[in-house]
């Protein structure tokens, strides 16, 4: 077995949490190498849907989600559904999910998250502008749309939480919802418009961006699956499947949805499930999309990106191993093209992807309990896009034992 050189810091995930720290951990001095199994922008950081969703401050962990749960559920092609062969190893998840569903802990969980878009949302642009892909931001807001007066109403209490918050937003009739989106269908008759919504030209194109700016600053991007890591002394070891072992200062572990099963070489045992995401990608004159669309109720969106219209979302909680169920995306596509009549539904690819997810809706970001020397940063669901750069910065923040720009007591990787 062959020992390579020590750097300052190893970041163990090349998806855009990974890349973002790794390029904020490089401009306060240190030297950075990232390893990946894949490489840049393998994972969900390539088929997300690409909003930076700064208003989703409202945890998937909630009473009104329990409410409907029961329903969704039944429908294996619905919103949420957990396959069968997955339903008795996913059960103490459920069993803490459910408990995050509490009134109080909803509370804390909302008033954490907010601090981590705020964060994320004041510290976005300024990465954008150091990073070179400023011009790939765009700010065309977010239509969320809803099928009956019940249904809008049911949202109001969310959006009274928001506004606490002081997220701006405005209610809409139809009328008003076709002069930001012509061509929704007729049985959508009221929407909330949420301008402060922001999303990247195409996540892939982004990440992959961050990768060479990454590189271009000196920074090293190696392939190789982290098996197991190690406190030794002043540093931690990575042993990996390429037979190298390396060494660093310092290791941020930002491995997606794989991040748990490494993190168990240290002792600790992390509840992080699968999200399995799934999407279609239609050609960009697919439809005239003019803000990225929520059809809240089916829980998917309809965004524009510069290499097409990506109709996505749903939740599927199948861990790591079950193979790929695109029926789940052929039933998106199909409301997509009831809920838009002009959508044109040919010539998509399809694309599933695993979104690391916590039962409270927060990622875990903070230090192992073996090492101090360990810096978790993973875990933040389909919102990993969006607060990538709160993240890199905390996780800078950390690196140089500096105080974290929020409190990080809510998101303690030891919550569990």
């Amino acid at each position: 077995m062959k020992e390579q050189g020590q750097a300052d810091v190893i970041v163990i995930g090349a998806g855009v949490i990974g890349l973002s720290a790794a390029i904020a951990a490089q401009a306060r001095g240190l030297s950075v190498v990232v390893l990946d199994r894949e490489g840049p922008a393998a994972g969900a950081s390539a088929g997300n849907a690409g909003a930076f969703a700064f208003t989703d401050i409202l945890p998937l962990a909630s009473p009104g989600i329990v409410m409907k749960a029961p329903k969704w559920l039944l429908d294996p092609l619905g919103p949420l559904s957990v396959p069968p062969s997955y339903a008795l190893q996913i059960a103490p998840w459920m069993f803490r999910f459910w408990r995050a569903c509490s009134p109080k802990r909803v509370a804390r969980s909302t008033t954490a998250q907010t601090a981590l878009m705020d964060l994320s949302k004041a510290e976005l642009e300024s990465f954008l502008q150091q990073t070179g892909t400023l011009p790939m931001l765009r700010k065309d807001g977010n239509l969320q749309v809803y099928e009956s007066e019940a249904e809008f109403k049911a949202s109001l209490a969310g959006w009274k939480a928001r506004a606490e918050h002081g997220i701006e937003f405005r209610h809409l009739d139809a009328a008003a919802m076709a002069e930001i989106q012509p061509g929704i269908a007729p049985r959508f008759i009221r929407g909330t418009f949420t301008p402060g919504w922001y999303s990247i030209a195409d996540p892939k194109l982004f990440t992959l961006a961050l990768a060479d700016h990454f590189r271009a600053m000196g920074g090293v991007i190696e392939r190789a699956g982290v098996t197991a890591l190690r406190p030794d002394g002043d540093a931690v070891e990575i042993q990996s499947d390429d037979g190298a072992t390396r060494r660093a200062a310092k290791v941020v572990l930002s491995a997606g949805a794989f991040s748990h099963k490494i993190a168990r070489t240290l002792g600790e045992s992390i509840p992080l499930e699968t999200e399995r995401g799934y999407n279609t990608t239609l050609p960009a004159d697919a439809f005239d999309l003019r803000t990225q669309v929520t059809f809240g109720g089916h829980g998917f969106v309809v965004t524009r990106l510069s290499t097409g219209i990506r109709v996505g979302g749903a939740v599927e909680l199948g861990g790591l191993k079950l193979p790929p169920n695109y029926r789940r995306s052929e039933a998106m596509l199909k409301k997509a093209q009831a809920f838009l009549p002009g959508l044109k539904p040919q010539g998509g690819e399809q694309w599933m992807g695993f979104r690391p997810s916590m039962p409270d809706s927060l990622p875990a970001i903070g230090r192992a309990r073996a090492t101090p020397r360990v810096i978790y940063a993973f875990g933040h669901g389909h919102l990993g896009l969006t607060q990538s750069a709160g993240t890199a910065r905390i996780v800078a923040d950390l690196l140089t034992d500096q105080s974290p720009a929020i409190d990080l007591a809510a998101f303690s990787p030891q919550r569990f």
